[in-house]
């Protein structure tokens, strides 16, 4: 039986991967800012950060949104059409009323 996760924007992606692109996106200093954890403040490393994360889940859990909410979120996706009409078009016209 084969394990398809296909709604699981994390599916196939190692931890490893995620500290390494989240790192190249924000800088362990940027890292810090977003999740303060020890592993990002106090000399950080690839290393250390990934035995920090695999053995505390609720850290890693914290890890795991940032990476979605970076770069899985569709609304940071410049391609992404909304799902949505808008409600109304502005009119250019002027109302019964008249310009003002």
């Amino acid at each position: 039986m084969q394990d398809s996760q296909p709604n699981n924007p994390l599916h196939g992606i190692t931890l490893a991967t995620i500290v390494e692109e989240l790192q190249a996106h924000y800088g362990w200093d940027g890292l810090a800012e977003r999740i303060d954890i020890n592993c990002f403040r106090n000399d950080p490393s690839l290393k250390s950060s990934l035995k920090f994360l695999r053995k505390t889940p609720w850290a890693r859990s914290k890890v795991e949104a940032l990476y979605i909410d970076t770069f899985h979120d569709p609304s940071h996706d410049p391609s992404h059409k909304p799902s949505h009409k808008p409600s109304h078009k502005p009119s250019r016209k002027p109302g019964p009323w008249g310009r003002r």
